[in-house]
């Protein structure tokens, strides 16, 4: 099983496989919106082609602040998802506190000791930042669900898995 872990972001998605990868798609400075948008759509669509399941982080919502860059943040989800539905794809959205539990025991964890706690736990997989641990954190999550694990995880941090609504279209195709 292929899994990929995705976490959007408009300056820096994280991208990571369950095949023990990781990787960062940047967007040039200066982009029109749009432009930027379709930039990362495709490249995104480049890492999932094959993919079993796609398992991405859902939108954390924050307040008041840069209402634009929500706005496109949250077009950039849509988009993406939206595309990768359309070719077929299971997906599974992961709440952020969900993401933070497996990967620390905690769901209030900080980006930071989530990828401390992710540079421990898989020191085989070459990390860059956040954005590409999170990624790898959700594509563990998937491998996981799916009977994979990727590292042997304590089953405080596998609550996590339980409020994940994974797709029901996951079944039908493991069986073929």
């Amino acid at each position: 099983m292929r899994v990929i872990g995705l976490d959007l972001s408009l300056t820096s998605t994280g991208v990571a496989s369950n095949a023990g990868w990781t990787d960062r798609i940047r967007t040039r400075p200066g982009l029109d919106p749009f432009d930027r948008l379709r930039s990362i759509r495709a490249k995104v669509l480049d890492h999932v082609r094959g993919a079993d399941l796609v398992v991405v982080e859902g939108p954390a919502f924050r307040g008041a602040g840069n209402e634009t860059g929500h706005h496109q943040r949250a077009g950039l989800w849509w988009l993406v998802l939206e595309a990768i539905d359309a070719r077929g794809i299971p997906w599974a959205q992961v709440p952020p506190a969900c993401l933070k539990r497996y990967a620390t025991g905690k769901g209030n964890a900080s980006k930071d000791e989530v990828l401390a706690a992710v540079i421990r736990r898989f020191p085989a997989v070459e990390v860059a930042g956040n954005d590409e641990a999170d990624a790898l954190v959700l594509a563990a999550m998937g491998a996981d669900h799916l009977g994979c694990p990727m590292v042997e995880m304590p089953a405080a941090h596998r609550t996590g898995l339980a409020k994940v609504a994974w797709p029901a279209t996951l079944a039908a195709r493991s069986e073929t």
